[in-house]
């Protein structure tokens, strides 16, 4: 029954359970909602019986289609894993990694002078991107690793973290200047708060701020009203221009707060519940275990620094 079509249909099925919904399957594989959906049916029908519950926003397998998950899942990993291992060579120096814009930019960028001086013969490629992760589109685009903010919860991939964060609103001089009245977090005024509406995959839109009000004893106002981007560093630059109060990212930050373009407001950080990890298939070795170390020490660099900066972080 392994007939071209038939794979297509399983691959799309595999992608369906592991998500539990066709949308986030088809964004993955790159093809529309309806051509996954039609492949599932597809196989389906080939099986005379039903592999999901169709609810109105989410899919359930069915005790069949439990039992062709649990088997088409470890076969498509061992796939994947022969795939990479007959891809790769020993005396490749290439690592491919996928890194968030705004981490990239802000924090890895400036400091890959001291990688390639310490790392000649490792040729390091950066993707800047902040999709969700899993080991099939690993393996898809060539990528090695990834760094990620965020919980750091992988199923299927190994996820270490390298660097904490903490969270500190900021602003510019000019637009503190233009709110004498802004002294305490109570008073800060929702239309002012300015929102990375994505801060990882599955965050809320208001992660952050809602975090950290709350570890301030502070209650959420209405943070609808303020301005929102897709980008920390999106939220970062309105903050320089005097557009409103970001939610900083110390890590992100520490640089406009060292050159005065920003001010910390409150001299209140509060530890993030996410941080930077570094994520793999696996276990590592060779120029990426080079990187994951290089990284991890440039991490022991900066908390020397930020400690600095920000001496009575907690």
């Amino acid at each position: 029954m392994l007939s071209s079509s038939m794979m297509v249909w399983l691959r799309s099925f595999d992608a369906a359970a592991r998500h539990g919904n066709f949308t986030r399957a088809a964004a993955e594989l790159c093809v529309s909602q309806g051509a996954i959906s039609q492949q599932v049916k597809s196989l389906e029908n080939a099986l005379r019986r039903p592999l999901f519950i169709r609810g109105p926003r989410s899919l359930t397998l069915t005790p069949e289609g439990e039992r062709l998950y649990a088997v088409a899942r470890d076969a498509f990993r061992a796939l994947d894993a022969t795939l990479i291992q007959l891809r790769r060579t020993e005396d490749r120096h290439d690592v491919s990694l996928s890194c968030s814009p705004s981490f990239a930019m802000g924090w890895l960028i400036p400091k890959l002078n001291n990688f390639f001086r310490q790392h000649a013969t490792i040729h390091l490629k950066i993707h800047g991107e902040f999709h969700g992760l899993d080991r099939s589109r690993l393996v898809r685009e060539g990528l090695d690793a990834a760094v990620r903010y965020d919980l750091g919860r992988y199923t299927d991939l190994e996820a270490r973290k390298f660097l904490d964060e903490w969270l500190l609103p900021v602003a510019s001089p000019e637009f503190i200047k233009e709110h004498p009245e802004l002294i305490s977090p109570s008073d800060l005024r929702p239309e002012w708060l300015l929102h990375d509406s994505s801060p990882w995959e599955g965050a809320s839109e208001f992660e952050e701020w809602e975090y950290w009000l709350e570890q301030v004893g502070v209650s959420s106002p209405d943070l609808a009203s303020g301005r929102h981007f897709n980008l920390s560093q999106l939220a970062q630059a309105g903050a320089v221009n005097g557009q409103g109060v970001a939610m900083g990212r110390a890590a992100l930050v520490l640089d406009d707060l060292m050159s005065g373009r920003l001010v910390d407001l409150f001299g209140i950080c509060v530890p993030s519940g996410a941080g930077y990890f570094f994520v793999t298939e696996g276990s590592v070795q060779g120029p990426l275990a080079s990187v994951e170390a290089w990284l991890c020490g440039e991490a022991k660099a900066y908390l020397d620094i930020v400690k600095r900066v920000l001496p009575y972080l907690r």
